[in-house]
């Protein structure tokens, strides 16, 4: 590799003549060309220690590995003066083109190896999505450290454990709360040498902290040479970014990506996706800590030359959020929704339909039954769709899709998490197709996908040619652990080799813990967690979310349902009703519209949790039983029949301790 002999070259051991070949043949990327580490295994728990790529010896999978700075810079070559990035100042929106971008992340690299920045140490960034989000995040890795993104929703402990676990010597914060957080535990990390804070003023000066335009200007005395050295020293199989996961017990785990990791999986979902170069527009506001909103909005968009337009903070926020305004002002060509967006989007549009005439409920009931079939016809592969479809489009369907600034996607993704059925359905009967997929943290983000000529409902797709899944030790049924392989997969945990060698095996295979099972065409289902199996006092094992998510859908003001039973005689079901949410993203006692209107169907005022609650209200409880009847009436056995269920006062949230960030992720 580099100006190695091919003499040198054979002298490599020879799990290594596979990758050669496969380079000798392909057309070699330009800057540096093909650089890589000498590495005896597929994965590594140490910060600067190279991996083995798993390339396959042709086709997908054996494409010459990148850096993040080759992928970048091929971008700028061919689309340098397309708009990259895309924020409103002042109602006005401000455009950054990719020569523009480049030559920002580049300044901020210097400012980087100004401050002090170590190679493969890390550069935590903790606030909403912008510019400055990204600039800092390529920009680090430029300058060799680990991009770390850190929760906003964190905790300072929780800050100061990702800092300190990364060894961060600099911390990148939004505004003065998230300041605030660093200041209170900057005394317990030891590798911190400066802060900076990319929006509003400091409200005070203090040493080692900068605002951005001036953390911008302390590296022009640093050269280009001395940057370059560093970006040509870069290997895409050494580490340059982690995503911090947690599981259900212990600290969080960093997840080691690769420079190729993150290259790869972005040109193999770009690709499958049919994405257009230099076409695409998005808009940013999920959280870019999270790996699905990083490779979407960032990576993905970075490689095909997309335009990235960032939502304005207030986003998501209860009742008064700005995501429905912007979405209808940039008309995005595809949308990432997590499940939550997608059902308030279904409570929004429900209210809508409530309040409506007549004639207009009857008009819309006619269409959406058009719809749903027309979208099963598409899933099955039939093109034709049903007598009145274009009148249904031009009365219905445009103006919805209009509405939710959805007129230009082409492409409707959810992620983050499983989704339900009748959302899924709602959208269908809108002509509007959800494409869902699979993934992890662990896989760079998605494993499967599904696309608009490619889908079935509920399930995840199929998996990225050049990757493989297997389903270990399946049963009678197919249901197996769901095991990936491919040049996705993440090179370990930092610091954490017992944790890894958990994750993957001998062979580099991943093992998700999902269980999962595969249709006849090669659809990918996720039918339940293997920790998560209740083995009842009678010995049968029972997959618990199938039955929780049965009951959700037939019992629509339910938000949680969790399943209890292990070693008990019996199944029993603890239940939470959907409610409005505050700015921190905590549970509060007001119902959500949606069930403020399920009550009302079924004769209830209520318009909080607690009243349900206190009253035991009869019509509500009996709407639950009769879910509850019609799911145990499908039950394949008398052991998965839920025999009792209880109404908690309160949903499930993050900050209430009953849910947790996981590194599973039903992600596009």
């Amino acid at each position: 590799w580099c100006s190695c002999s091919f003499v040198a070259l054979l002298q490599v051991s020879q799990r290594y003549l596979p990758l050669y070949k496969t380079l000798r043949h392909s057309k070699v990327p330009k800057q540096s060309d093909v650089c890589l580490a000498l590495a005896e295994q597929y994965w590594s728990t140490e910060r600067e220690k190279a991996v083995k790529l798993k390339m396959a010896e042709s086709g997908p999978g054996s494409e010459p590995p990148l850096t993040v700075h080759q992928m970048f810079q091929d971008t700028v070559d061919k689309y340098g003066d397309h708009p990259a990035l895309r924020w409103k100042k002042d109602d006005t929106w401000l455009t950054l083109t990719y020569r523009e971008y480049q030559q920002q992340c580049r300044m901020a690299a210097k400012s980087f190896l100004k401050l002090g920045l170590e190679r493969f140490h890390g550069v935590g960034i903790l606030g909403f999505n912008s510019p400055e989000w990204f600039i800092a995040n390529i920009a680090c890795i430029m300058a060799g450290g680990l991009a770390t993104g850190i929760y906003t929703t964190n905790s300072p402990e929780a800050c100061q454990y990702v800092a300190h676990n990364s060894e961060a010597n600099v911390v990148v914060v939004e505004n003065n709360k998230q300041l605030v957080k660093i200041l209170q535990v900057k005394d317990q990390l030891p590798n911190l040498k400066a802060i900076i804070q990319y929006k509003g003023e400091l409200e005070k000066k203090m040493s080692n902290v900068y605002a951005w335009t001036e953390f911008m200007k302390l590296g022009e005395e640093v050269s280009d040479a001395q940057l370059e050295e560093i970006i040509n020293s870069q290997k895409a199989n050494e580490c340059c970014s982690l995503i911090y996961t947690s599981g259900t017990t212990g600290n969080p785990k960093g997840v080691m990506l690769s420079h190729d990791n993150i290259t790869w999986i972005s040109n193999a979902v770009g690709l499958m996706a049919s994405v257009n170069k230099a076409e695409a527009s998005l808009v940013s506001y999920l959280p870019l800590s999270h790996v699905a909103a990083q490779v979407n909005d960032m990576w993905i968009s970075l490689k095909f030359a997309g335009t990235t337009y960032f939502a304005e903070p207030d986003a998501l926020k209860v009742n008064t959020g700005s995501l429905a305004q912007t979405l209808r002002e940039v008309r995005p060509t595809t949308f990432l929704g997590v499940p939550r967006v997608w059902e308030k989007m279904q409570e929004a549009m429900k209210a809508v339909g409530a309040s409506s005439s007549i004639m207009k409920k009857k008009i819309a009931a006619w269409a959406k039954g058009i719809g749903l079939q027309a979208s099963y016809n598409a899933m099955n592969g039939d093109p034709s769709v049903p007598w009145g479809f274009m009148l249904a489009d031009n009365l219905v369907f445009k103006k919805v899709r209009a509405a939710l600034g959805l007129d230009r996607c082409s492409f409707c993704f959810t992620g983050a998490a499983p989704i339900t059925k009748d959302t899924l359905e709602f959208f269908m009967s809108l002509n509007i197709q959800l494409l869902e997929g699979y993934g992890m943290s662990e896989s760079s983000g998605p494993h499967t996908m599904s696309c608009t000529s490619c889908f079935r409902i509920m399930s995840c797709g199929k998996v990225i040619p050049g990757c493989k899944t297997k389903l270990d030790k399946p049963d009678a049924d197919g249901n197996g652990e769901v095991c990936f392989w491919g040049r996705h997969i993440f090179m370990g945990y930092l610091n954490m080799p017992h944790k890894t060698e958990e994750a993957l095996d001998s062979e580099g295979w991943l093992h998700s813990g999902d269980l999962g099972k595969h249709d006849k065409n090669g659809f990918l289902y996720i039918t339940g967690r293997i920790k998560e199996l209740i083995i009842t006092a009678g010995g049968e094992n029972i997959p618990p979310v199938p039955i929780e998510d049965a009951l959700k859908e037939e019992v629509s003001i339910i938000s949680n349902a969790m399943l209890v039973g292990d070693r008990k005689k019996f199944l029993s079901m603890l239940l939470t009703l959907k409610c409005q949410v505050n700015e921190n993203g905590e549970p509060t006692d007001k119902l959500s519209p949606l069930a403020v209107q399920f009550c009302q169907r079924q004769g209830v005022t209520a318009h909080k949790v607690s009243e349900i609650i206190n009253n035991k209200e009869p019509a509500i409880y009996k709407a639950i039983q009769e879910g509850v009847d019609k799911v145990n009436a499908k039950a394949v056995s008398n052991a998965q029949r839920v025999q009792k269920w209880a109404l908690l006062p309160r949903d499930f949230s993050i900050s209430g301790g009953e849910l947790v960030l996981n590194n599973r992720s039903i992600f596009v």
